[in-house]
């Protein structure tokens, strides 16, 4: 994922048109079009611009996987102190609560003003590829299961019939719950219209990626 990803990835989480975007950056419509397009890279000056508004650094713009912290609901990891979280595991779930999951050796350390903000929650090892395009496997998130009423495009733990727990991204349209997976693999979305035979146990406020593990 570079500049062009990027951009088509921090625009569609804001939910902005091609001109939105580029009144934010100080540019024409055209100019984000090319963008995206690949024809083109935006000046240091329109990427300073569009940091500055969503609160990112401009290597979130640059960088290749740069909107991975981009994750909606999500805090990116930020110099500060640390304080620590036991490790669980992101799989079965017993007697359908996140603090009875297997509990792993070890422990995380999370932005003590993150740590701060959610007492409760619970740091998880993410198996499994369903949700590697934002979340890769053997990242660490931190979920927070006070949070049970997402926002759209939240990600989110949930348990499903089979007390099996899982990560999708929340969306809604109109009456259809729409559990989707941002995997680059086959994974399927999960599309619920009436009934929604899953709970949410909590949704993601931080991760980690393996590489900033070691």
């Amino acid at each position: 994922m570079g500049i062009r990803e990027n951009i088509i990835r921090l625009r569609e989480e804001h939910d902005l048109t091609q001109e939105q975007l580029a009144k934010i950056a100080g540019v024409s419509r055209g100019a984000v079009s090319q963008w995206e397009g690949g024809f083109s890279e935006p000046r240091m000056g329109s990427i300073q611009k569009m940091a500055d508004h969503f609160g990112l650094s401009k290597s979130n713009i640059i960088e290749d996987n740069g909107m991975i912290s981009g994750i909606p609901g999500a805090r990116p990891i930020r110099a500060s102190r640390h304080a620590t979280v036991p490790l669980r595991r992101v799989g079965k779930v017993h007697a359908g609560s996140l603090e009875d999951e297997e509990l792993l050796d070890g422990e995380v350390e999370v932005p003590a003003s993150v740590a701060a903000a959610h007492p409760r929650a619970v740091a998880m090892l993410v198996e499994g590829d369903c949700m590697d395009e934002l979340v890769p496997e053997g990242c660490h998130v931190l979920v927070d299961p006070t949070m049970t009423e997402p926002h759209d495009r939240s990600v989110v733990v949930i348990e499903t019939e089979d007390y099996e727990a899982t990560m999708r991204e929340w969306r809604v349209v109109g009456q259809t719950l729409v559990l989707v997976a941002r995997s680059h693999g086959t994974h399927e979305d999960m599309v619920f219209t009436d009934d929604r035979p899953v709970r949410v146990l909590g949704t993601v406020v931080w991760f980690q990626s393996a590489g900033q593990m070691e």
